[in-house]
């Protein structure tokens, strides 16, 4: 059967897509002896397209720490309000992911760890995620205007706008851009407190500074892990000429230093019980175990292990500050 001039040779299956192994043609008159692969898209797999434009890893640690800012507010919690904040802030998170899909779509093609994302693979077109970012964007912004409030609504509105086109462009600027990149990456905690009390008090602060500090040792690893594909693609993740690491590590083991330290305070002040802080402490042994292992091997395994322990790490942390805040059994 043709297609275009080519010859399906054979077809097989994968998940929701069909790919057909053809022999194409070349320009000189000659064809080619590789087999070329052709995605043939579902409504499902087109579906699932438009879900990785929302990441959906990363809108759920941003739902999380939303929620720990709702409950570490409330003295009594009212389940509406928690779920109008959710619900505003994954729109608005979801839409941010999708425009930076967007923004980056040329730079995510140089990369071998996002070649295969839904725009630069082509199985999208530029302007769809254009424009369901920007619908999930604003659908959001006015959401949590109407139900939670306008303070909520306008950190959620800051944090899109920085995220996208300050620290999106820095990568290609400065390494500061990781810096720059925590101050919109931490605000879910501020939206998630201000959707209770309509302000924002220094223990919002003080959540706010935690998932800030946390974001750089989570960084600096994932840039340590896939430093080849960032340089590709031109991006400064890490400090100019830090080859061997001092720098980037130097900084990690600061920040993550910060952070132990931040992460003791809410139980000094009488904002969780005496079980939390005993419980950060014996996990900031965990967390300093993989800095200490990633600065001294400096190797790739290192990288994804510490990555994985961040991510382990944060959900563990927000889970007993909420339980001992509540009150409710631990052990």
């Amino acid at each position: 059967m043709n297609i275009n001039g080519d010859f399906i040779k054979s077809k097989s299956a994968i998940g929701s897509e069909t790919l057909a192994l053809i022999d194409k043609p070349m320009g000189n008159g000659y064809r080619s002896t590789a087999m070329d692969a052709v995605a043939v898209t579902t409504p499902i797999s087109r579906a699932m397209d438009f879900v990785t434009l929302t990441k959906p890893e990363i809108t759920f640690m941003v739902l999380l720490a939303t929620g720990v800012g709702s409950v570490m507010a409330s003295t009594s919690l009212d389940a509406w309000v928690l779920l109008h904040a959710l619900f505003g802030t994954a729109l608005v998170a979801s839409g941010a992911a999708a425009l930076n899909h967007f923004l980056e779509r040329a730079h995510d093609g140089k990369m071998r760890r996002t070649a295969s994302r839904p725009l630069p693979a082509g199985r999208l077109a530029p302007r769809e995620a254009l424009y369901f970012g920007i619908g999930l964007s604003l659908t959001g912004t006015l959401y949590l205007a109407l139900t939670s409030n306008v303070l909520t609504s306008l950190i959620g509105l800051a944090a899109l706008l920085s995220y996208l086109f300050i620290y999106t462009p820095l990568k290609r600027r400065t390494h500061l851009c990781t810096l720059i990149g925590a101050l919109p990456g931490a605000a879910p905690v501020l939206m998630g407190w201000s959707a209770v009390q309509g302000s924002l008090s220094p223990q919002a602060w003080l959540l706010y500074a935690i998932l800030f500090l946390w974001q750089f040792p989570h960084f600096l690893a994932i840039a340590w892990l896939y430093r080849e594909d960032y340089a590709q693609a031109g991006m400064l993740m890490l400090p100019n000429g830090d080859s061997e690491g001092d720098n980037t590590f130097r900084q990690m083991w600061i920040a993550s230093l910060m952070l132990i330290a931040t992460t003791l305070v809410p139980g000094l002040l009488g904002m969780t019980g005496k079980f939390y802080l005993y419980f950060a402490l014996a996990l900031a042994i965990g967390f300093l175990f993989f800095v200490y292992r990633l600065s001294s091997r400096r190797s790739k395994n290192a990288a994804r292990q510490l990555l994985h322990a961040t991510v382990i790490y944060l959900p563990l942390l927000y889970m007993v500050m909420v339980l001992d805040k509540a009150g409710l059994p631990t052990g």
